[in-house]
């Protein structure tokens, strides 16, 4: 059996096209599949070393990260800031963030107090959360920044108590003249303020990315066999 290919131009670039968008998007949910898998090495490496007490950030603070750490100093009560959209257990609700102060050196480090759910009729009203007067203990986890949310319309000036989609601990400094370094902490222990402290891990969704990547790289694959099926199918029809 005589098989001929018949070659076209156009559906050639089509093929292309879609080939390399696919292998583009594959390679890319690829390096962020392996992205989160050094994070979570990482992380485990970190998390099995003993607690650090945690008196003055290191000039650079990824020597750090994922470690767990203990904080002793004070909550700067009136610089509370909430932090929208961030959903647990199916519930709307926030991330509470504020100041500490570690007594030590003085020094102030952005902490992640814990989540607290959203009055459904009322996202203005929040609940009232007990923070510690005075000197006292933490325990938390470093990390090197808050994970982002879809920004929705301008985003509120900071203020004590405002409620914001992101933060960045730099834009927190300019606004309560308190010098933050580019970490937070989320505290972790019991939760006798009535916050939850079930965080998500950095490093979720390694699977999902690589099976991204997978679907991506079957696109090209297929785009590739369609035009050569599609090519022997023209010949066929022009030797007839």
């Amino acid at each position: 059996m005589h098989l001929s290919f018949r070659f076209r131009v156009v559906p050639f670039i089509a093929a292309a096209i879609v080939a390399a968008i696919g292998i583009s998007l594959g390679q890319w949910q690829t390096r962020r599949g392996d992205e989160k898998q050094a994070i979570e090495n990482l992380l485990l490496a970190r998390q099995s070393a003993p607690v650090l007490q945690l008196e003055q950030v290191p000039t650079d603070a990824a020597e750090i990260a994922f470690r767990r750490v203990r904080l002793h100093g004070s909550f700067e009560r009136e610089w509370p800031v909430y932090l929208d959209n961030r959903p647990y257990d199916g519930r709307a609700g926030f991330y509470l963030a504020m100041p500490f102060r570690m007594a030590a050196s003085g020094q102030h480090v952005l902490v992640l107090r814990g989540w607290l759910p959203r009055d459904v009729a009322d996202r203005t009203r929040l609940p009232a959360v007990d923070t510690p007067a005075g000197e006292t203990e933490i325990e938390g986890v470093v990390r090197t920044g808050i994970g982002r949310v879809m920004q929705l319309g301008q985003p509120e000036a900071l203020r004590p108590g405002a409620i914001v989609q992101n933060l960045d601990p730099a834009e927190l400094s300019a606004a309560s003249d308190l010098a933050l370094p580019a970490l937070v902490i989320e505290q972790t222990g019991a939760a006798q303020d009535g916050l939850v402290r079930d965080w998500p891990r950095p490093s979720s969704g390694i699977d999902k990315h690589r099976g991204y990547a997978f679907q991506w790289y079957g696109l090209a694959a297929l785009a590739c066999v369609f035009f050569v099926v599609t090519g022997f199918g023209r010949g066929r029809k022009q030797e007839a």
